[in-house]
């Protein structure tokens, strides 16, 4: 079967060939870019996106020996590992074959061909350089992106309040729309699970969704991160990098902590997002991205743009649509299921018993503020699995304070028994608790860099 919009170069010296080979492919829908010299062709693999190069053996300044055929596949190679080449020769020998491949050819056609074959060879070396592309995907895959289980149907989400059977029926309907939705709301209301649950009931399910926590990408590297680097494209380039957008194509790229992205970086966001083009760091070829966009904040856009923090070209470009998710104080009839949730998986993590939670705890649960939403629901569930050494779980084992701050009665820095990693835990929920989890007030009061910032709520699971 025949791999359509795949683009192909022929690279001979005779227009007859081309002709021939024009006529051919064209009618099994190959798009087709033809050259008579090897300098065309070099120049072709380093400003063009190619999928395969059927290449001469011979060209004027050699006729025979299939020498000018070699050095190009040899320097083809050096280019760029991923494109099959087949070379073509009306002087086949096996002493020329053996050559070729080792030069790094994948497939040897003899002039005058046959279509079948020459079909055959095209299409063969297709289907290995995809699935080849595909495995280097999914490795870089692996190694950039933490993998998380996301549910792909309402039963693996907590939703019993009116609000958030709105919220989901909102945005299972505009996940069969490609359209960029831009999630707001207060930090741990759950933001990226639910872009993940848009992308996992939209039509672009059966590929990656990919998140991207904006802050965590340190400027300097925000173009290797976002669009992939060739090796030696800078000192530290050492191999090949895939980019967020490229592990993304045909998928969807969750773009986590846009406030923070610097604002020198927001243009280049933007021009690809406009374009649906991109280049790698050292590439000249232009990488389609075919993506959908779903971006989150918990910050006030708006007056960033008054700040001019951030672009509003890129603001209007990200929200299509804006969808607020509501904070863990308005869907009171999610709380004891959220709860009793974290309670059981804690209880499988540690190997625990697992207690309930009494008809006073809930209520008492549902009268707190939740200045942390569903993350601090989480913390505590897991606090009150050790401190409570009881089947039940009472209203007062749960230590909440009537000025709804938990550390004031629970995390205490005075512990000398104390670790200067618990130390630094403990602090970090304080003061994400006293700025209500706001990400840039809680770094900027710490006096710590965004990356820095990150890496420690990456480092304690509170991210």
């Amino acid at each position: 079967m025949t791999l359509v919009n795949k683009k192909i170069l022929i690279a001979d010296d005779d227009i007859n060939i081309i002709a021939s080979l024009k006529y051919v492919l064209a009618e099994e829908g190959f798009d087709i870019v033809a050259v008579t010299t090897p300098e065309a062709a070099l120049e072709s693999v380093k400003t063009q996106t190619l999928d395969l190069i059927l290449l001469d053996m011979n060209f004027q300044l050699d006729t025979t020996s299939g020498g000018e055929g070699l050095q190009l596949v040899k320097t083809i190679t050096q280019l760029d590992l991923t494109i099959p080449i087949i070379v073509m020769t009306g002087w086949a020998t096996i002493d020329i074959a053996v050559e070729a491949m080792q030069a790094g050819a994948k497939d040897l056609i003899q002039k005058p061909w046959k279509n079948e074959r020459m079909l055959s060879a095209i299409n063969t070396q297709l289907a290995l350089a995809q699935s080849t592309k595909t495995s280097q995907r999914l490795s870089q895959q692996n190694k950039q992106l933490t993998t998380q289980a996301h549910p792909n149907d309402r039963t693996g989400i907590i939703a019993n309040s009116a609000v958030m059977q709105t919220l989901l029926t909102t945005l299972e309907d505009l996940a069969q729309s490609d359209m960029s939705i831009l999630l707001t709301g207060d930090n741990g209301t759950g933001k990226s699970m639910l872009a993940a649950y848009v992308h996992s009931v939209s039509t672009r399910s059966d590929n990656t969704f990919v998140p991207v926590n904006m802050g965590a990408i340190p400027e300097t590297l925000f173009e290797s991160e976002m669009f992939g680097h060739v090796k030696g494209a800078f000192t530290d380039a050492k191999e090949n990098r895939i980019g967020r957008f490229e592990i993304a194509e045909q998928g969807t790229l969750f773009l986590d902590e846009l406030a923070n992205i610097p604002i020198a970086q927001q243009a280049k966001l933007l021009r690809v997002l406009e374009e649906r083009k991109f280049e790698a760091v050292g590439s000249s070829k232009s990488l389609h991205a075919d993506i959908r966009v779903i971006s989150a904040t918990n910050s006030d856009l708006l007056a960033a743009i008054s700040d001019k923090t951030f672009r509003q070209d890129l603001y209007y470009r990200l929200n299509t649509i804006e969808i607020r998710v509501p904070s863990l104080n308005e869907r009171l009839d999610d709380i004891p299921a959220l709860a009793q949730h974290f309670l059981q998986s804690f209880s499988l993590k540690y190997h625990r018993a697992c207690p309930v939670l009494s008809p006073q705890a809930i209520v008492k649960l549902q009268r707190y503020e939740w200045p942390g939403n569903i993350r601090e629901l989480s913390h505590l569930m897991e606090r009150v699995l050790f401190t409570c050494k009881k089947d039940t779980i009472e209203a007062q084992d749960l230590m909440l304070s009537t000025q709804n701050n938990i550390s004031d009665q629970t995390d205490s820095l005075d512990d000398p028994e104390l670790t200067l990693d618990e130390l630094e835990k403990k602090a970090l929920i304080k003061r994400l608790e006293i700025h209500r989890g706001n990400a840039t007030e809680t770094a900027k009061s710490l006096g710590l860099s965004r990356s820095g910032y990150y890496r420690r709520l990456s480092k304690y699971e509170l991210g």
